[in-house]
Formats: C-alpha cells, sequence, structure tokens
C-alpha cells in the first residue's frame, strides 16, 4: 500500500479530498464569471463573484470541520487547513477586484482594457491548473510540472501588470479617489495570481512533507 493511499485513501479523508476539490471548482467558476464581467460589462457576472464567494466559504467551512472531527492524521492536518485557506484568500482577492470594477461603473479605458480582461483569463486558467494539480497530488502524474505551469501563468501576469502600470502612469486622472479605485482594482486584480501561486507551491510543500 502506498503512503499516500495509506494516509488519504480512508472514507473521511475522501470526502474532505472531494470537498477541496469543490472549493477548487468554485474558485474557477467566480474566476471564469469575473473574466466574462470584464468582457462583457454585465452587472449580473460581477454580482456571481460574491454569491460564489459565499457558496466557497461554506465548503470551506465544512473542510475545517470535518478535518477537526478526526480526518487525516495530526501531522498533516495544519497543512491541508492551511492550503484551503490558502484558496480561501483566492476568493476574497478576486471579490475584492470585483467590488472595485463595480466602484468603476463597470467602465475601463479602452488601453487598459485588453490587458484587464486577458489578467482575468489568465486567472481562471491558473484555477484550473491548480485543480489539476491538487488531483495530481495523490495520483501518478508529476506535480513540479503543474506547478511550473502555475508559476509560467503568474510570470505572464506580472509582464502584464508591467505594461498596465506604465500606461496607469501617464493616464490622466480626475480626481483621487476615481485613481485610487482604478489602482485598487488593479492591485486585487493581478493579486489574484499571486495567491494561486501561493497555494500551488503550499501543495508541493505538502508533497515534500509526505516523503
Amino acid at each position: 500500500m502506498g503512503i499516500e493511499k495509506m494516509l488519504f485513501g480512508g472514507k473521511a479523508e475522501q470526502k474532505v479530498l472531494e470537498k477541496i476539490k469543490t472549493h477548487i471548482r468554485i474558485l474557477w467558476s467566480a474566476s471564469d464569471c469575473f473574466h466574462k464581467a470584464l468582457e462583457e460589462r454585465d452587472r449580473d457576472l460581477v454580482y456571481c463573484v460574491p454569491d460564489l464567494e459565499r457558496e466557497g466559504d461554506s465548503v470551506r467551512r465544512e473542510i475545517v470541520s470535518k478535518i477537526y472531527e478526526g480526518a487525516f492524521l495530526p501531522f498533516l492536518r495544519s497543512s491541508i487547513c492551511r492550503f484551503v485557506e490558502i484558496v480561501d484568500e483566492a476568493f476574497d482577492v478576486l471579490e475584492d477586484a470585483a467590488y472595485e470594477f463595480e466602484n468603476l461603473n463597470l467602465q475601463l479605458d479602452e488601453e487598459i482594457e485588453e490587458d484587464c480582461i486577458k489578467i482575468a483569463d489568465i486567472n481562471s486558467k491558473m484555477c484550473e491548473m491548480l485543480l489539476i494539480a491538487f488531483e495530481t497530488l495523490f495520483g501518478k502524474g508529476d506535480l513540479r510540472e503543474k506547478n511550473l505551469a502555475v508559476r509560467i501563468y503568474e510570470k505572464k501576469v506580472d509582464e502584464i501588470k508591467f505594461d498596465l502600470l506604465k500606461k496607469l502612469r501617464k493616464k490622466e486622472i480626475k480626481n483621487f479617489w476615481e485613481g485610487k479605485t482604478l489602482a485598487d482594482f488593479i492591485s486585487y486584480l493581478t493579486h489574484v495570481s499571486d495567491v494561486i501561486e501561493d497555494a500551488s507551491d503550499y501543495l508541493t510543500a505538502i508533497k515534500i512533507s509526505l516523503k
């Protein structure tokens, strides 16, 4: 019996693992929803993000409750909980981005809109890759390969962010609050990828701890 089967093969553990997959899938849905909201400037799609955040938070509470009821060996519980907390942080940052986009009246200047849509699309793809990486943690796939893919996506976001900031420095701002709202929106939008990368890196740490 392999160590993964021994540590994660019980009924309680399998239920938690499925809940964590659900948690990541909801994050992926929220990220995809926000990407479409930016593309279509659709307020209903913007509201979809906090709705999914609440759904994700409910799943997170279930996961933590099951873990402290006895799922997983004690040395693994804090690591699994920490991973779930990082995913939950991605929800929070994404919700903040949605909130600021609404404060911008769903309007972005033409010179930055395309870049923002690209970042939102990459964020969504990173959520998908995080799910694949999590499934790989307990399977036969190469986790390093998935982790590298996440890092490559995050590097692309950093490159787009650099160009965005150059454009923003040249933009004429009408008032302080308009400038702050736009700056906060860009900050939250680009930070989502950082948090997903952190979650992916944490999976690697869990994998190493099992050796």
